[in-house]
């Protein structure tokens, strides 16, 4: 009876683990069978394609290809926002394993093939030395604390705050003093996250602190948390020395530019493109925030893109510039102009005025950075402002093999009007060497034409460009050439004179390679520049 009474009375697990297997047994089932009809569907798909791909006009075939893109990629993103929330898919632990690892096949196939259509859509003819491997800065603190912090100039008395946090929840609060730790003003501003991919970035925050004082020391604070930061404004008038670099990067090479800049002093820093080098993958653009951040964040840096800000890419189609947009917010608008790709201010209490061009947004005679440029220098009154300084990415004469003609169809778009506004000196980087041209208008030496200068030498991983092509048409133009890393640094001493220095990273030295004096060209006296001794290779 006993053992009749055991058999009798089941345990209350049995039916639910009988239960258990069998929903599991048919969800699996059923996945592979969602699987099998999914491929099925896939390799139909690639039939169509193939018979109709010869008869379709390549652009249809783009545009579906953009869809199916769209579709995918939407799916994955949500698949991997509801895992990163810790929430469900699919209701089921083996269905959300399941979704994750083809979400994450996704991301891995699209990331691989975005660098490689990038590195194949910015291939040129010219074969580069090695590349350097690159100096990766980690962000070792609380999700809250600022990180990437850099500055710019806002009008004639007011600066711009720009950082990241981990927290996208953190406040946009800049609080601000001339004594540490004492803040006596503050000041909110906005912030904003972009997409790139499966890539997020954190909270980009911009606070525009001010009226500060020229020539002033401030200690201030992001977000309530973290470092204290400390700050220099620009001086109101003459002297003003900028430091000039191009194709900065994150590399070995660029941690001693940055080491020999900051071992002088200076009132602004300007750069003609190519920052970071981030070239689809979005980390790299928080790396390069945090490697210069010591210098971005106590003075004002200057900037405007390059190609390697573009970022775009053929059938996905994202937007060019996105991140580059959303981090390195400068003062277009105060100068008139609708883009940040291109904008100019006032230094010195407006004795030098700076414009930054765009090399990569429409220039043509008719376009809006066209016509932006024309009222711009017209509304300069070279009595008042006696400097004239541009700056651009692809430069309009070059001798150096690499990169040949690709800033001539700007040259011709825009270099008239430089002439005319008696623009004393342009800036440019692109090309991953230093040359110094003459003063020049339309090919030939001209007194009062701007001086030329490229500068594209930070740092980059790419390496140097090491080859200038003798009989260039341009060579007799050519003051000075050298394939080395470095710096420039232009000094505007008063109103009719400045020195130009170039500073080869030499060692653990920065050495001035070289030197050329400049005048005015608002002055009366519109002479050539005169040049000084080259200094002797060490």
């Amino acid at each position: 009876m006993a053992m009749a009474t055991e058999t009798a009375v089941p345990t209350s697990s049995s039916p639910r683990v009988g239960t258990r297997k069998k929903h599991t047994i048919a969800f699996l089932l059923r996945s592979l069978l969602l699987m099998c009809v999914a491929f099925r569907r896939v390799v139909a798909l690639i039939r169509i394609c193939c018979h109709i791909a010869v008869g379709v006009p390549v652009g249809s075939l783009l545009g579906v290809a953009r869809v199916l893109f769209a579709v995918v990629n939407e799916r994955s993103l949500r698949c991997m926002n509801q895992a990163a929330l810790g929430r469900s898919v699919t209701g089921t632990l083996v269905g959300d394993m399941m979704a994750g690892a083809m979400a994450h096949s996704w991301r891995v196939l699209v990331q691989g093939l975005t660098s490689l259509m990038f590195l194949c859509a910015r291939a040129d003819e010219y074969v580069r030395p090695p590349t350097s491997p690159l100096v990766l800065t980690a962000h070792d603190k609380p999700p809250a604390h600022p990180q990437q912090v850099h500055i710019s100039v806002v009008g004639t008395n007011k600066m711009r705050i720009s950082w990241v946090t981990d927290d996208r929840n953190a406040p946009s609060v800049v609080e601000y003093g001339k004594s540490r730790g004492n803040y006596t003003a503050s000041a909110s501003g906005d912030n904003a996250t972009y997409r790139y991919f499966f890539y997020k970035s954190g909270a980009i925050h911009h606070v525009t602190i001010g009226p500060l004082e020229p020539g002033t020391t401030y200690h201030y604070r992001c977000g309530k948390a973290g470092d204290e930061f400390t700050l220099r404004t620009p001086p109101s008038s003459l002297p003003l020395e900028l430091v000039v670099i191009g194709d900065l990067g994150q590399t070995g090479w660029t941690a001693s530019t940055l080491s020999h800049i900051g071992r002088s002093d200076y009132d602004m820093l300007l750069l003609p493109g190519d920052l970071s080098y981030a070239d689809t993958q979005q980390p790299l653009w928080d790396s390069f925030g945090r490697l210069v951040q010591p210098l971005a964040s106590a003075r004002p840096w200057m900037v405007t893109e390059g190609n390697h800000e573009i970022e775009s890419l053929p059938v996905v189609e994202f937007a060019p510039f996105v991140a580059y947009n959303a981090r390195w917010r400068m003062p277009y608008e105060e100068s008139g102009s609708r883009s940040n790709l291109y904008y100019s201010f006032d230094a010195a209490g407006g004795a030098a005025h700076v414009v930054m061009l765009g090399s990569y947004v429409d220039f043509e005679e008719g376009s809006e950075q066209h016509a932006w440029l024309e009222r711009d220098l017209a509304g300069v009154d070279r009595r008042r402002t006696p400097w004239l300084v541009v700056l651009l990415h692809a430069p309009w004469y070059n001798t150096n093999q690499a990169h040949q003609g690709e800033g001539e169809a700007m040259r011709a778009a825009m270099e008239r009007l430089l002439y005319e506004a008696r623009v004393d000196v342009v800036f440019s980087g692109h090309v991953h060497a230093y040359e110094r041209f003459t003063r020049i208008y339309d090919n030939e030496a001209d007194s009062r034409g701007p001086m030329y200068i490229t500068i594209g030498d930070g740092g980059n991983r790419e390496g140097l460009a090491l080859k200038f092509i003798k009989d260039h048409k341009s060579a007799h133009l050519s003051e000075f050439q050298e394939a080395s890393f470095g710096h420039g640094r232009l000094r505007i001493v008063n109103e009719t004179s400045a020195v130009w220095t170039w500073h080869r990273n030499d060692d653990e030295y920065a050495t001035v390679r070289d030197e050329v004096w400049l005048e005015s060209l608002a002055s009366p006296k519109l002479a050539m520049p005169t040049a000084g001794p080259h200094v002797e290779e060490l």
